[in-house]
């Protein structure tokens, strides 16, 4: 469909995930602002004619063009974030350079630092003023004019793109990324820096907030920005602050362009009584956005699910759980079954020996029981599927349910879902041990107080945090690293997720408690001590993605996601 220059551009679904529950927020003049009930995306709609776009895109658009002093004032500091980025982009992809695509390079500031530290440099700018500026400041890189889906770039040239304070203007930030999956090399790394919906200004200042702007068509968030880049081709994403390189009287300027109740009057008279020497400091500082950080992944012709079984002294429900497994179908998705066996004592591993040459089975072999949480690490370890599903071989979760749990990851509308126990409409299903009401009330009371304390501690609202079914793609495990062998994994798995930003979404399961004499292994007396254990390191340690992948650089170790430290004996 075409517009007119001057018409509106009304859009009927969702940007990112395509789902149509697009409901009116507030306006911006008199812009509206709508979210999708679904993935959580804010956009305008109707967009912003083009003609509306082009009177704000005028020759006075950048803060300090209208003075030689403020372009020279605002281009050191330019220079000065982008060699920041430059450092984070290291820390991410390793110290080689090679050829760098920067899509809305403006005049040129952050090829220029680029190719000072050696990379081999090419920008793209829809002003024909602007990218004229930029060439003749380059010594020997090129700036093309025009936009990125016109400008003939061939396929697989560029080992960096760079995406700074630009996806918020594209009309369909799907299409824009995918065309930079196509001129991206194989493993080619994608930047992003964007104002970000997660940001401290952004939940202080609400609707008040200075990136809410007519050019500015969709506001991401740390979810929905990796389910872009998820479903256009790119994995291993890490999310980090928005750090960039300021001083006061840029942010002065800022706030003098996009006025802000009390905080524009406060600042203009701090600007009266401060040192014109202190203003023009440059100072690390946290601004509203995010730097995102993802890879090229290879096109598959289907996605896949990995099911990850731990199996230890499960004889009579083994096979069982391996015959239905073996027989589920999942639209549009192939399954393979990674069955990880602990050495059992009852002859669960003569059972799973049967599967070994299974095309759909990967069987791998423990020499000895080391805890249901290492053997899941190292079945995380094996598993090549987009997304991750656990499933216990004791036979108390209902395999029907994959199909629910599965549609919000598939669908783009989450990325980490939760299947709960407890969930359904006005139900809370409790444990019942038949001739064991003691013990079942125990058994409930205890996961109570463990959900509440979780809950307390992470700022969570969760009905069944400690559910086997643990649904997730694959590339939010990117970054971590996990130490819990025994049940402790489940809380340490989970916090670490929520901790990397995302939010899980719980969907009610089936679900038969086993009682301990049918064969339940978690310790009444140990495991509980364990959990509060590391329910206290997990509120205090750091998370930080980034020092992961940037020491396995270190150690020259630069491969796919770890999740065990121990990996299991594969058979031969």
């Amino acid at each position: 469909m075409t517009h007119q220059s001057n018409e509106r551009h009304p859009v009927k679904a969702c940007l990112i995930c395509k789902g149509a529950k697009l409901y009116y927020l507030f306006s911006i003049a008199d812009h509206r602002i709508v979210r999708c009930d679904d993935c959580g995306l804010l956009f305008f709609n109707p967009q912003p004619s083009n003609d509306e776009l082009s009177r704000i895109y005028g020759a006075d658009y950048f803060l300090g063009s209208d003075t030689e002093i403020g372009r020279r004032a605002v281009s050191e500091i330019k220079q000065a974030t982008a060699r920041l980025y430059l450092s984070e982009i290291r820390r991410y992809c390793g110290s080689k350079n090679g050829r760098l695509l920067e899509v809305g390079c403006g005049d040129g500031d952050f090829l220029v630092s680029a190719e000072a530290e050696g990379w081999s440099v090419t920008g793209v700018e829809y002003s024909a003023v602007a990218s004229e500026k930029a060439r003749r400041r380059l010594k020997s890189g090129d700036v093309l004019c025009g936009e990125l889906q016109t400008s003939g770039l061939p396929a697989e040239q560029f080992d960096l793109c760079i995406i700074s304070d630009v996806i918020e203007h594209v009309r369909s930030p799907l299409d824009f990324l995918k065309e930079i999956h196509r001129v991206l090399k194989p493993g080619g790394t994608l930047f992003i820096a964007t104002p970000s919906t997660d940001s401290w200004s952004a939940r202080f200042m609400r609707q008040k907030w200075m990136e809410f702007k007519a050019e500015h068509l969709a506001y991401f968030d740390r979810q929905t920005i990796q389910t872009a880049l998820f479903k256009s081709g790119f994995r291993d994403v890490i999310v980090e602050a928005g750090w960039k390189i300021l001083n006061f009287d840029y942010v002065k300027m800022h706030f003098e362009r996009f006025p802000v109740p009390i905080l524009t009057p406060i600042l203009s008279f701090i600007a009266r009584i401060m040192p014109k020497k202190m203003q023009l400091q440059h100072r690390r500082i946290v601004a509203s956005g995010m730097m995102v950080f993802s890879r090229k992944a290879e096109a598959r012709p289907q996605q896949m699910l990995s099911v990850i079984v731990p199996a230890y002294n499960e004889a009579d429900t083994f096979g069982a759980l391996m015959e239905i497994l073996l027989r589920k179908e999942l639209p549009n998705l192939q399954i393979e079954i990674i069955v990880v066996e602990s050495n059992s004592t009852d002859g669960t591993r003569e059972l799973a020996l049967k599967y070994k040459n299974h095309p759909r089975v990967k069987l791998m072999l423990e020499e000895q029981p080391c805890g249901k949480g290492h053997a899941v690490r190292a079945g995380l370890k094996a598993a090549s599927g987009d997304y991750l599903l656990i499933q216990d071989a004791d036979l108390e979760y209902d395999l029907e349910d994959y199909d629910g749990l599965l549609e919000p990851l598939v669908s783009g509308r989450a990325a980490f879902v939760l299947g709960s126990r407890h969930g359904g409409r006005n139900v809370w299903k409790m444990r019942r041990f038949t001739g064991q009401f003691g013990l079942s009330l125990f058994v409930n009371f205890g996961h109570w107080f463990f959900s509440t304390l979780l809950n307390v501690l992470f700022f969570q609202r969760l009905r069944d945090p400690f559910t086997m079914f643990k649904v997730f793609r694959r590339d939010c495990l990117y970054g971590l690293e996990f130490a819990c062998d025994r049940f402790d994994f489940d809380f340490e798995l989970l916090v670490k997720l929520i901790r990397k930003g995302y939010r899980p979404v719980e969907l009610p399961v089936n679900y038969r408690s086993r009682s301990f004499k049918e064969g339940k292994k978690v310790r009444m007396l140990r495991d509980p001590i364990t959990w509060l254990g590391v329910l206290a390191w997990l509120r205090f340690v750091k998370i930080d993605p980034m020092s992961v992948v940037e020491k396995r650089h270190g150690a020259n170790h630069i491969g796919k996601e770890t999740a065990t430290e121990k990996p299991a004996n594969p058979t031969p």
